[in-house]
């Protein structure tokens, strides 16, 4: 089902593939991912579709990460590489688009921006209901759920317009005070200070049943339910989606380590003192409880930190993340803090065996990502364990090794080189590498 909904969008993507690469024409006019009508109409005499099949397939592309658009050039995306191989990679496109289906169908356009948003935060109550009920469910029934689940989304935000009370006859205090200060006699207010207006208002009597139809017709159009006769039904794709929602909810409640509520520099430290596999439970769990956007962006934020133990474990928890968070670990390759762990990160997400993933560093890449990951260690770990990071170094002798470290120039190296030669047995080499400290401290 998943391939027969986006077989129109997998056939603009490849067409975008072929004919608008890199060295050729332009897929948009304006950097925002809309197509020049000069490509949309070539793009439908190739395909024998009209431009507006074409500007709605290449939508849904762009939407289920088929294609991406970065300002005039749009290149493949993962997914579409993956098409014929890999059915995951389908499924997690038509998620994609699912998530997305606010964007899919555009809302009406004489309601508030508001109250739209109210009810796109409140479907996946109605989606729920949809997947429990497991067959058609009446749109009066709907509506009246997506009544109840405005109302409580209002209450939760606290909207209550503060209006003064009048107050009760007695004496007054008519001395001067300082403004917003009570009167010391009379009555005390009983008014609940209200809490900041959100930053639109909120339309409170807008009818909701033109904004439910506009959402079950937006979910109906990327294949997630069906509507006829007065009933919604979700189908078998939708209702597949939906629980594993839900699924992922549990997972997030079901935090291993407890780690779920922090934001992501408290839970990496949470997993450093996890093994590998209860740390990766922990990432997922963390993970399911945020938008995935959002996420990526919280622990790129995070191994940008001076702390190189959070640096590694940030970049094992974008695996967990997978493919949605290539674009942000790509757009770190220019900073050199991250450079060697996003290299390493896409070499892996692109099929690389991970003992071999090393080798698309350079030697100087390889160095600083040595003396980094020695700098976790000795703020992290035991000395034996320091000693034997010698042993993964790319060069083949220790001074070779002190030689490219002083070299290249990151900022641990002396803390580094002095954890080292401290906790070294051979008196000889903790000598040397002492040297090499010194040296370093001294800028010779």
């Amino acid at each position: 089902m998943a391939r027969s909904g986006l077989a129109g969008a997998a056939r603009v993507a490849r067409w975008a593939d072929a004919t608008l690469g890199p060295g050729r024409d332009g897929a948009t006019a304006d950097g925002k991912a809309t197509l020049s009508d000069a490509t949309a109409e070539r793009a439908a005499r190739d395909l024998g579709l009209t431009p507006a099949q074409v500007r709605a397939d290449w939508d849904t592309a762009r939407l289920a990460g088929l294609v991406e658009v970065h300002g005039d050039t749009a290149r493949p995306g993962w997914r579409l590489r993956a098409w014929d191989r890999d059915d995951s990679a389908v499924l997690r496109g038509w998620v994609a688009l699912f998530d997305a289906w606010s964007l899919a169908h555009p809302e009406p356009e004489e309601y508030e921006p508001a109250a739209v948003a109210e009810v796109v935060s409140a479907m996946p109550q109605v989606l729920s209901f949809l997947q429990l009920s497991a067959g058609p469910v009446p749109v009066p029934q709907l509506l009246d759920l997506l009544q109840q689940r405005v109302t409580e989304l209002r209450t939760e935000r606290c909207e209550i317009d503060y209006v003064p009370q009048p107050q009760a006859d007695g004496p007054q205090d008519d001395a001067p005070r300082t403004p917003g200060t009570r009167p010391v006699t009379g009555p005390e207010p009983r008014l609940r200070q209200p809490r900041p207006a959100p930053a639109e208002p909120v339309v409170a009597d807008a009818p909701l049943a033109p904004l439910l139809d506009w959402a079950l017709q937006a979910l109906a159009s990327v294949g997630a339910l069906t509507c006829g006769d007065g009933q919604a039904t979700l189908t078998p794709l939708g209702s597949w989606a939906v629980w594993v929602k839900l699924e992922q909810i549990c997972v997030a409640a079901q935090s291993p380590a407890g780690n779920i509520e922090q934001g992501a520099e408290d839970m990496l430290r949470g997993c450093g003192r996890l093994r590998p596999a209860a740390a990766r439970a922990e990432y997922r769990a963390w993970l399911a409880a945020r938008p995935v956007g959002s996420a990526v962006t919280e622990l790129i934020g995070a191994a940008r930190g001076e702390d190189a133990l959070l640096r590694g474990l940030a970049f094992e928890a974008l695996r967990v993340v997978g493919a949605p968070a290539e674009p942000e670990v790509r757009a770190v390759l220019d900073e050199p803090t991250l450079r060697p762990y996003a290299l390493l990160w896409l070499a892996e997400h692109d099929g690389a065996d991970p003992e071999e993933a090393h080798e698309v560093l350079t030697r100087e890449e390889a160095t600083w990502l040595w003396v980094d990951t020695a700098a976790a260690v000795a703020d992290h770990g035991e000395a034996p364990l320091l000693v034997r990071h010698l042993e993964s170094a790319v060069q083949p002798t220790v001074p070779a090794l002190l030689n490219e470290v002083r070299a290249v120039g990151h900022p641990r190296t002396v803390q580094v080189l002095v954890a080292l030669a401290a906790a070294h047995p051979d008196p000889a080499l903790a000598k040397a590498v002492r040297r090499a400290a010194f040296q370093v401290h001294t800028g010779g």
